[in-house]
């Protein structure tokens, strides 16, 4: 007589199988779990296969490279703020190389070939403030504030090494051939001596 209205057919399923008498709910996985774990599995294939076999950096590959770049550097041997020294960089490609990079920060008022723009043609023979080698180290350490040249130290030139360095590519720069000269200021100066 008291019979429920509605009977719940929403009662757990049980598997075909038992263990031991056991019988288990069938109650499948969700799909997004199927998902994500076959989504592993081929990942895992991937990952494996580009940090084992082909040339990706494995995790110790990068540490190493990590501490590498951090590890202390060398202090360089003092350059000295003379002639020869300038000279002696002048022909060195490695050092010309490195000062060349460090030159682009230059470039915005000399352009990068050294043709001049808002400062001065350096590739001309007539130079302001300069009549030796050595007067180019001053003035990329100290720069010349009232004509809006800041000092090395603010353009990336941290060492004196730096500074030497980029006063000799300066010099090298003389008698090359830029795309677009500004006219020549300055008074004429000597060659530079050779280097022996």
């Amino acid at each position: 007589m008291n019979e429920p209205l509605h009977q719940d057919s929403t009662e757990p399923e049980l598997t075909d199988h038992s263990y031991d008498g056991i019988q288990e709910f069938d109650n499948p996985l969700p799909g997004w779990w199927k998902l994500v774990f076959w989504g592993s599995l081929v990942f895992s294939v991937g990952y494996w296969g580009w940090f084992h076999i082909w040339p990706g950096q494995s995790i110790i590959a990068a540490y190493e490279a990590d501490m590498a770049a951090h590890a202390p550097v060398e202090p360089e041997t003092p350059l000295l703020a003379d002639e020869a020294t300038i000279l002696a960089l002048m022909a060195d490609p490695v050092a010309m190389e490195k000062a060349k990079a460090q030159f682009t920060l230059c470039g915005a008022c000399h352009l990068s070939d050294g043709g001049g723009l808002v400062g001065p043609n350096l590739t001309d023979d007539q130079y302001l403030r300069i009549n030796a080698l050595v007067d180019f180290v001053p003035i990329i350490r100290d720069g010349i504030p009232e004509k809006g040249m800041t000092a090395g130290a603010i353009n990336g030139l941290k060492t004196q090494a730096d500074i030497i360095r980029m006063a000799a590519y300066v010099a090298t720069l003389r008698g090359t051939t830029p795309a677009t000269p500004k006219a020549a200021e300055g008074e004429v100066i000597p060659a530079w001596p050779s280097h022996e």
